[in-house]
């Protein structure tokens, strides 16, 4: 869990509770197909999802939500190219995928705050603070982003941001494990706490911490093509969307088991399930500190946005690295939530 995560990363190498607000389920004529795709094989990041549609929340809102499974493209491409309805994005892959061309506006954020970090073994004494890593061979994904992002951390701490790169995607944290890589990046609540489980000693720094800009890691997108066509069943789509996850922060051990119960051949491992979503509940990623739900921040979709532009990591559909700051207030819209 996007990011930068592992999702995120691969992701951007694969791109080329609450009521229903009125006027939602009404002004549906009759049960409406809608089709979401997810960014990664299941986990607690699409927990709403599963609640939703298990506790009948959409079939309230007039809707029959069909849930695809994650598969080599990009749940953005999808959507983007009318395959899906809405999928599951992180902030990065919305923002570079869009200014490159792709049909695609954020309508709900699943992920309040930044779950990626560096990390590295515990054992690493003379790894002190980040710019200790100068010089240190980094385990990596693929993506341009990534660079950025930590050569920013390094430097923000005073050191050159200067490092190796070998990329080795998922196996990246077996690389770790063995020594071959002396640091890769993870997720928090989902990796984070897997290696916890498993009692591997990490030690990890925080983006926002050196300097940069907090984002919501996992977002939901359309396309502008179906929300223009579609208002009423897109809002009835995230507002019933919202509500599964409310009802996940409110009710996680029922919430777990409609998960678990849902992908019993792709999550068997009960105790992660349930230790990531205390995770996300207790660390205000699925409800932020203000008690936000959904809803995007303006001020932080800007800065992860801003940072993306000055890092010239946006570029046009020509491959160009953009040279004028778009206009990312234009990039998601929080008016489905109602």
């Amino acid at each position: 869990m996007t990011d930068l995560t592992r999702r995120q990363a691969l992701l951007l190498t694969l791109a080329s509770g609450l009521p229903l607000v009125g006027g939602s389920s009404r002004s549906l004529a009759a049960t409406q197909k809608v089709s979401v795709a997810l960014d990664w094989t299941v986990n607690t990041n699409h927990i709403g999802l599963f609640v939703a549609r298990d506790k009948g929340f959409y079939r309230e809102a007039g809707l029959a939500a069909d849930i695809l499974p994650y598969s080599d493209t990009g749940a953005g491409t999808l959507v983007a190219n009318r395959v899906a309805d809405f999928g599951i994005n992180g902030t990065i892959s919305l923002f570079t995928q869009r200014t490159a061309g792709a049909d695609l506006k954020a309508v709900y954020a699943v992920v309040q705050a930044e779950t990626g970090r560096v990390v590295f073994n515990a054992a690493r004494s003379e790894i002190k603070s980040p710019r200790d890593l100068d010089g240190l061979t980094y385990g990596g994904f693929g993506s341009a982003w990534e660079n950025a992002l930590i050569s920013t951390i390094i430097r923000h701490d005073g050191g050159k941001g200067k490092f190796e790169t070998v990329t080795l995607g998922t196996s990246a944290y077996e690389a770790l494990a063995n020594g071959s890589v002396d640091f890769t990046l993870e997720v928090a609540t989902w990796e984070g706490v897997e290696a916890e489980l498993k009692g591997v000693k990490q030690r990890s720094f925080v983006y926002a911490d050196y300097g940069v800009p907090d984002e919501h890691t996992t977002l939901i997108s359309s396309s502008e093509a179906y929300l223009q066509a579609n208002p009423a069943l897109a809002s009835a789509f995230v507002q019933a969307t919202r509500r599964g996850y409310q009802f996940a922060v409110d009710h996680p051990e029922e919430a777990a088991a409609l998960l678990i119960a849902a992908n019993k051949d792709a999550l068997t491992n009960p105790s992660l399930i349930e230790a990531s979503l205390k995770v996300l509940i207790n660390g205000h990623y699925l409800r932020a500190e203000n008690g936000a739900i959904g809803t995007m921040d303006p001020v932080k979709m800007g800065a992860i946005g801003g940072y993306l532009f000055t890092a010239g990591i946006l570029r046009d559909v020509d491959g160009k690295v953009l040279t004028q700051r778009p206009d990312f207030a234009r990039y998601f819209a929080n008016s489905y939530l109602g």
